[in-house]
């Protein structure tokens, strides 16, 4: 008989593509989940999935046993929110992946609001330096920047640039930039954030007339400092120590305190606008829908850094 541990692990089998990924997912060893798929194979009498050295595929059998487990535990966890919509309860578990810097100022405080009205509601946010990867087993994956997988449905939180910005003693020293062409005779701040060339900076100039395509401009940076952690950049950037590229969330507000000063005004970077992700793969709970209505309403009117 196939038990709902069974339909887990086949949905996270699917939507891993490998054993091992799986067990991460669901917390296990790989060995144990070998053993359990030897097990299901046989109590079905058919093959699941076809394994080589470096591929697994799912049989004809195994696809249509990923379809079902996926139709029949989206039924089973919505089950206790149908039986509490009434009294508008929201119940189970809510898995949210943010960026590190974006999700403890602006993720977690709109979390912590979300479960005052729903008590009964457990979310778990986790917060990463790439929220994509990150999110294989996730409700809802907050992400800034381009969007590269058309499986994930996006839904635009809040419009963000990208700012050039560097500290007024850094500029009174070394003289401020007119063009992005003037940077290769800086010193430049990188942070090397997902699997991003970070190190070209794409511009363009702004153009009034919207109907005329404006010139661009790139620019390969050789940094003079480097690191995975925004806020190690910024605190670079703010001690004088070079030109930074950075989100307007993130500088915004040290450009206002005058900590920073932005360059390069007449020019305009790649947006990285910030958007909450959700798998198309699977049909969205009562939970999910109230915490994406929730959090988009937080954005609504203006992002809190403008």
């Amino acid at each position: 008989m196939i038990s709902l541990d069974d339909l887990r692990f086949v949905e996270a089998l699917s939507r891993t593509g490998s054993l091992s990924a799986a067990a991460r997912a669901l917390n296990v060893t790989p060995p144990a989940l070998s053993m359990r798929l030897k097990k299901l194979e046989s109590e079905l009498g058919v093959g699941i999935v076809i394994r080589s050295s470096r591929h697994m595929r799912f049989t004809s059998e195994g696809e249509r046993l990923v379809s079902e487990a996926q139709a029949l535990l989206a039924r089973v966890e919505a089950l206790p929110q149908t039986l509490n919509i009434a009294g508008g309860q929201l119940t189970g578990r809510l898995r949210i992946v943010a960026p590190f810097g974006f999700g403890r100022i602006h993720i977690a405080p709109i979390v912590a609001r979300f479960h005052a009205k729903h008590p009964a509601l457990q979310p778990e946010l986790q917060l990463s330096e790439n929220p994509w990867k990150a999110g294989e087993d996730a409700d809802v994956v907050i992400h800034i920047g381009e969007l590269r997988d058309s499986s994930w449905v996006a839904h635009l939180l809040a419009r963000n640039e990208r700012w050039v910005c560097a500290s007024p003693a850094y500029l009174k020293q070394a003289g401020v930039p007119s063009h992005p062409r003037d940077l290769l005779q800086h010193s430049c701040l990188s942070v090397q954030e997902n699997e991003e060339d970070v190190t070209l900076w794409h511009f363009r100039r702004k153009s009034r007339d919207r109907g005329k395509a404006a010139p661009a401009e790139s620019v390969r940076i050789s940094p003079a400092l480097r690191s995975n952690d925004g806020e190690v950049v910024r605190n670079w950037a703010i001690e004088g120590l070079g030109c930074m590229l950075r989100s307007e969330w993130d500088a915004a507000p040290l450009v206002k305190r005058g900590e920073l000063q932005r360059i390069l005004t007449g020019w305009e970077f790649e947006p990285a606008n910030v958007v909450a992700l959700v798998p198309a793969r699977r049909g969205i709970s009562a939970r999910v829908d109230g915490f994406m209505q929730f959090l988009k309403k937080q954005f609504a009117r203006k992002p809190p850094w403008r």
